[in-house]
């Protein structure tokens, strides 16, 4: 009985070792795939590790900024996962959405139109821009754990026209999708983004001079009229185990008729009333709005931040995105454009506009109104 009882425990340590081994050499083989870009090497970590906002190895933020909030443990997030998940943090209903024609459209206007989340695609000034693209369905390396609400994909890449220049804020899965990349790269001219992020670029086949990648507070001049500059903001990044090895940036788009805060990602901090101060104030200000936790706050803004921050930064029309499209966080799916607008409708800080994925919004118009439309969606 006793030599069964032993055969029968080393069979099952055999196992054991046997499924640790697989799914060992699995992961391996899967962080091989290109979707995860690489880190920056040669000439390019040269030029990172020189960043005054490099040291120790990795980015810093111009604060310090943990990872979570004090008190809070990665078990506290787990727990909230399993057990306290927010009630409608999908929603039951269909995203309503607009389908604007982006390729046909008349060179002398001047739009936005949003894909949901942090994506969208404008046209300023004759020049087409587009931002932080996932016109995918998934917003994680491992398809079908991050799907997109129901609805929100009307847009794929065949709806895009000709890219004069594509920006983007950090290398994260949900701003940076490699599918899209690979669908649109015939269409890009020039990539826009932060230090350390063009080595993804170049990894998945763009040529190198088609990068322009700085750090914060510097230019690029696209000619006597139109000029970016890189601004700093608060979070984090990295596509695989290893964080902050690229920067994060947010973006000051300044151009002939427009001034525009075209902000990433961010927790929020004084850098917000210094861009206002050195650039402001801005026709419209772009913040993500949605996707927050107390348990992270130094990294996402709270509606009430983003209002605080709107107002730092001097801005005519804040439009809130990071939110209806996918779920990255334990809140209802609608509470983040719930909450900006109750606050801003009890304080008016700023004009908010609220458009529909798809919606035209017409920057020559800054009257122009939005309903709530999530009102109406369950």
């Amino acid at each position: 009985m006793k030599q069964k009882t032993r055969k029968r425990i080393r069979k099952m340590l055999y196992i054991f070792l046997f499924l640790i081994v697989g799914l060992t050499i699995g992961t391996v083989v899967f962080l091989q795939h290109p979707l995860f870009g690489k880190t920056p090497s040669r000439d390019r970590l040269k030029k990172v590790e020189n960043s005054e906002n490099y040291s120790d190895g990795k980015f810093q933020n111009l604060s310090e900024t943990p990872d979570l909030t004090e008190g809070v443990s990665y078990t506290d997030i787990f727990k909230d996962m399993l057990f306290n998940k927010a009630e409608h943090a999908i929603p039951l209903d269909s995203i309503p959405s607009e389908k604007t024609n982006l390729i046909d459209r008349d060179t002398t206007e001047n739009f936005i139109v949003w894909f949901g989340h942090s994506s969208y695609f404008m046209q300023i000034d004759g020049k087409k821009y587009l931002i932080d693209p996932v016109l995918t369905e998934n917003a994680s390396p491992i398809y079908g754990t991050n799907n997109a609400f129901k609805g929100a994909t009307n847009y794929t890449f065949e709806d895009l026209p000709e890219i004069d220049f594509l920006l983007i804020t950090h290398d994260h899965y949900d701003h940076l999708d490699y599918t899209t990349i690979k669908n649109i790269k015939s269409k890009v001219k020039q990539i826009v983004c932060p230090l350390g992020v063009g080595e993804h670029f170049e990894f998945w086949g763009f040529d190198a001079s088609k990068i322009i990648e700085k750090d914060w507070y510097e230019n690029y001049e696209i000619d006597a009229e139109t000029l970016i500059m890189f601004t700093p903001a608060r979070h984090f990044s990295g596509r695989g185990f290893k964080r902050n090895q690229s920067l994060w940036t947010s973006y000051v788009l300044k151009t002939k008729n427009f001034n525009l805060y075209l902000g990433g990602d961010s927790g929020y901090d004084f850098h917000f009333k210094e861009i206002g101060e050195k650039y402001g104030p801005f026709d419209l200000v772009i913040l993500e709005n949605g996707q927050y936790d107390y348990k992270w706050k130094y990294i996402h803004m709270q509606p009430d931040e983003v209002l605080k921050a709107s107002k730092d930064l001097q801005a005519k029309r804040l439009f809130p995105v990071h939110s209806a499209k996918f779920k990255l966080a334990n809140h209802a799916w609608k509470e983040p454009l719930e909450k900006i607008t109750t606050l801003n409708d009890a304080a008016f800080v700023v004009p908010i506009i609220t458009p529909k994925i798809g919606s035209l919004i017409d920057l020559n118009n800054p009257n122009q109104k939005f309903d709530y439309w999530w009102k109406t969606v369950e």
